[in-house]
């Protein structure tokens, strides 16, 4: 139960931080996409703020044994960069520039009441549920 109350409170505090951030405004997202363009650089301080919360706050919680509400930690092994890394993030970069979405900032933006959230979470589900047909065609 406890693991499920700081995931509740750590997707409340996530959206809180993105809908302060203007993370949910496809327009200044795609601004900040623009760099040749009408570039909107005010998410550098978004991207910087998370960044170096993270680096501070993984040094403490990597010195631990295990989570606070968990046996262990969940880390990530692999780390080699491989084709489907690649095509993937390319995939994902076109659709966020395409759209000015990203799933997290595209759930909360259903809060704003627009059909554009709503479409592209519909795109979001189709094509994640594409990817294990696409797969086994080895990339």
């Amino acid at each position: 139960m406890k693991e499920k109350l700081i995931a509740l409170l750590s997707g409340v505090l996530f959206g809180l931080g993105l809908g302060f951030s203007q993370m949910i405004d496809r327009d200044r997202v795609l601004g900040f996409l623009d760099v040749a363009g009408a570039w909107d650089a005010t998410l550098l301080f978004v991207l910087g703020g998370a960044v170096t919360v993270t680096l501070i706050a993984f040094r403490f919680v990597l010195c631990l044994t295990h989570p606070i509400f968990a046996d262990t930690f969940n880390l990530p092994t692999k780390k080699d960069i491989d084709k489907p890394l690649v095509i993937g993030a390319a995939i994902f970069g076109i659709g966020w520039g395409i759209c000015g979405y990203c799933p997290g900032p595209g759930i909360t933006a259903l809060v704003l009441g627009s059909w554009n959230p709503v479409l592209f979470l519909v795109a979001f589900i189709i094509g994640s549920l594409a990817y294990k047909p696409v797969s086994r065609r080895q990339l």
